[in-house]
């Protein structure tokens, strides 16, 4: 998917500062999500004619359109987990080049700390009713052991160790240390993430990301309504979508859906992997991150372990600086759907307002990656090309 002229601009980001939320709805917290970007854009829910939601939403784009009170000429409500949001940017950049809309509104929020959810180690197969279920209900497979596959896999093909994966717990605690809504704030040790009870082998409790409630949105708009507000805008520059799935039985736990995604992306783009200064990666788990920084091509298949060790995923210190927000692995993780936030961080530092200790200087060109669904059965990559305008 290539950037042209026409398509929108993001024009306003928000995230929700709530972390636990018992005294709001859902709904509640996707409206002043929305409010809070809708008011970053310099704009107002009257002018929005696009909105984009997803399986958070409660009631879908109906009962969110009727609540917000939105007035629309087009609505979308794509359903890829974690991946929904990143994805749902460039369809909505596609829909404003289209000239299905003007504004678009994507919003995201939910309670899963309140609701006691615990995502990591609940039965992620809860019934036969889905086709493939059925095969995998006996096994009462948890999200973390899907995960714990892929890195116990990732160890045994490339040498891969507990060490390696700490460095991404590592990295995102420096950068959580800067942020004062992050639930995780303690800048952590490799010894002391490897100390962290055993959950699933090789994960421990510090390789897994926190829960929280919250909430975020973006606002796209029209190039010449972007130009029209005083806020930056940050222009889509290349996006890619893939889907990976068992394959009818032949299965690869070594990559993800992001080769094919961010190949997608950095071709429309015309860039590669070495322009980019800054990396939004989906971290539901630190193995998560290591994934997906070999298949975007920021480093070889099997070296992911080693790119990220001795902290060079750290902003302003190592090699890429990647999630300065703190990520979900200490920041937050609304909804258990984290695409929102990274999309968040990244147009925070595109516009040069990130926090001075981890805004990376001149940050002119960044990417976003959201993963949705589970990285050794079933997932989404979604992948973004993201530039500052101007």
């Amino acid at each position: 998917m290539t950037q042209s002229d026409g398509w929108g601009q993001i024009v306003g980001a928000y995230e929700h500062p709530a972390r636990l939320a018992p005294d709001k709805t859902v709904a509640q917290l996707h409206a002043e999500a929305a409010d809070g970007a809708l008011a970053d854009a310099g704009l107002t829910r009257a002018e929005v004619d696009g909105f984009f939601c997803s399986g958070d939403a409660p009631g879908g784009v109906l009962s969110m359109a009727n609540y917000l009170n939105l007035k629309l000429r087009y609505f979308e409500s794509t359903d890829v987990g974690g991946s929904s949001m990143v994805a749902q940017v460039a369809q909505a950049a596609a829909a404003i080049s289209m000239g299905w809309c003007n504004v678009a509104l994507i919003t995201q929020g939910g309670r899963p700390k309140s609701e006691g959810i615990t995502t990591g180690t609940t039965k992620i197969v809860k019934d036969g009713s889905a086709p493939d279920n059925e095969w995998e209900l006996p096994y009462r497979v948890a999200n973390i052991s899907n995960y714990a596959l892929v890195a116990a896999r990732h160890f045994y093909e490339f040498g891969t160790t507990s060490e390696q994966l700490a460095w991404v717990k590592v990295a995102a605690s420096h950068h959580a240390q800067h942020n004062p809504h992050a639930v995780l704030r303690n800048v952590v040790t490799v010894d002391e993430v490897l100390a962290s009870p055993l959950i699933s082998d090789p994960l421990h409790r510090l390789d897994c990301c926190v829960i929280t409630d919250g909430g975020g949105a973006v606002v796209l708009a029209r190039p010449e309504i972007a130009a029209s507000l005083s806020r930056p805008a940050v222009r889509l520059r290349g996006a890619g979508l893939a889907l990976k799935h068992q394959e009818a039985g032949y299965i690869d736990l070594t990559y993800s859906g992001a080769a094919q995604s961010g190949r997608f992306a950095f071709a429309a783009a015309g860039v590669t992997p070495a322009d980019i200064r800054y990396a939004s990666l989906y971290d539901s788990f630190t193995i998560t991150v290591i994934v997906q920084l070999e298949d975007l091509g920021f480093c070889e298949k099997g070296q992911g372990g080693r790119f990220v060790s001795d902290g060079n995923l750290i902003a302003n210190v190592g090699r890429l600086a990647v999630n300065t927000d703190g990520g979900g692995l200490c920041n937050n993780h609304p909804a258990n759907r984290g695409g929102m936030t990274r999309m968040v961080e990244a147009v925070r530092q595109l516009r040069g307002e990130a926090n001075p200790q981890v805004q990376v200087p001149g940050c002119d060109l960044a990417l976003v990656h959201g993963t949705g669904g589970h990285l050794a059965t079933r997932h989404a990559s979604a992948t973004l090309v993201l530039e500052r305008e101007g």
